[in-house]
């Protein structure tokens, strides 16, 4: 087997995210120089991840002698919620959590959210590891510390930045995710090439199907997590830099927020939303059409959508919400061309202008 490789993240909390076949097995090996004083790990998983690779997990963390609880919740975006935060704060107490031990979140992006949460406010914080195993979590959520749940009012309105302290990618479980599942995460790999890398877009352009991706899927995800370490090592807290990671997600949020957080999964939202900014982008003066053509038709080869059916009222709602939105401005992600993005302050009316002309289409 191959040594995984390793990208280094020099954050407050420094910490490694390892890539390669076969480390969902090797977790309890690898965890134990990690957590050196924890002798408990409360694992969080869903109803889908939990039934194909808990076992495999729990196995080799007891193996390596840490005394271990697998707390399963429901699968979807409906779990982050206020009320399961509540039932993962005193289910780690009836485990007997102490400050030394730690928390593993075993799934996608809803998982590791909730969990990190949950292992960031427990006892005023403790350690935490990430073991994703979607496409999406992998290449984006994993890594970077934002962790938070859902509110009535929108999307992650609720959260924190805790780091964990090892990302453990193996990337033999996306085998099992089904296809739509796959190419949802591929809107947050594009989005790399969309905002940093044009060399990395044209790379994975190449590349529309899935048994084609996964042929290069550790150097897909090592592209991706480089990218992100580079930026969240600049701006930890998501003033500046790191902004541009938020391409296609502002509008992506309102897509979100019209289905009820049902409809449309987040990959599809951003794939949409994406399109959506570049084309706002061009209307703007600020993205060439190009670079916008080549932007739909990237997600369109990917059978993800171009566009989502959505008011103006349902847009105003998400941007009223945003987090990055200030007073009565708001800083959009445009493209200045494909590889390079930049936040575009403006007025929320100017965008809410730009949007009713998108409705109209």
């Amino acid at each position: 087997m191959n040594s995984p490789q390793t990208i280094q993240v020099n954050t407050g909390v420094p910490y490694a995210i390892s890539i390669g076949s076969g480390l969902l097995d090797q977790a309890g090996e690898r965890l134990k120089p990690v957590l050196p004083r924890a002798t408990r790990l409360f694992v969080v998983t869903d109803s889908n991840v939990g039934a194909r690779y808990a076992d495999r997990l729990l196995n080799s963390l007891t193996t390596a002698g840490f005394l271990v609880h697998c707390h399963t919740v429901p699968a979807g975006e409906s779990t982050k919620c206020p009320a399961r935060l509540t039932e993962l704060w005193e289910a780690m107490m009836a485990f007997g959590l102490t400050r030394t031990d730690g928390v593993v979140a075993l799934g996608g992006g809803v998982v590791g959210d909730l969990a990190g949460f949950a292992a960031a406010t427990i006892l005023r914080g403790v350690d935490f590891i990430q073991i994703p195993t979607t496409l999406l979590a992998q290449v984006d959520s994993s890594v970077g510390g934002k962790v938070a749940i859902d509110l009535d009012h929108g999307k992650n309105l609720a959260g924190t930045f805790w780091h964990p302290r090892a990302v453990l990618m193996d990337p033999a479980v996306l085998d099992t995710l089904p296809l739509p599942v796959f190419m949802e995460g591929m809107a947050e790999v594009v989005k790399y090439g969309c905002i940093f890398d044009r060399d990395f877009f044209d790379f994975l352009v190449k590349r529309p199907s899935r048994r084609e991706l996964m042929a290069d899927i550790e150097h897909i995800l090592y592209t991706c997590c480089e990218l992100k370490r580079r930026v969240v090592e600049q701006d930890e807290r998501d003033t500046g830099v790191r902004m541009l990671l938020n391409f296609g997600h502002t509008l992506g949020h309102a897509y979100e927020l019209a289905g009820h957080y049902t409809e449309w999964s987040h990959g599809a939202a951003v794939a949409a939303g994406m399109c959506a900014a570049a084309q706002v982008g061009m209307g703007l003066g600020l993205t060439p059409p190009e670079a916008v053509e080549a932007v739909m038709e990237a997600v369109a080869a990917l059978g993800l959508p171009t566009a989502i059916p959505c008011s103006l009222e349902e847009y105003a709602a998400a941007i009223g919400l945003d987090k990055k939105g200030v007073g009565t401005d708001i800083s959009l992600i445009v493209l200045e061309d494909i590889g390079h993005a930049m936040a575009y302050k403006m007025p929320k009316d100017k965008l809410l202008a730009q949007l009713e002309a998108l409705c109209g289409k």
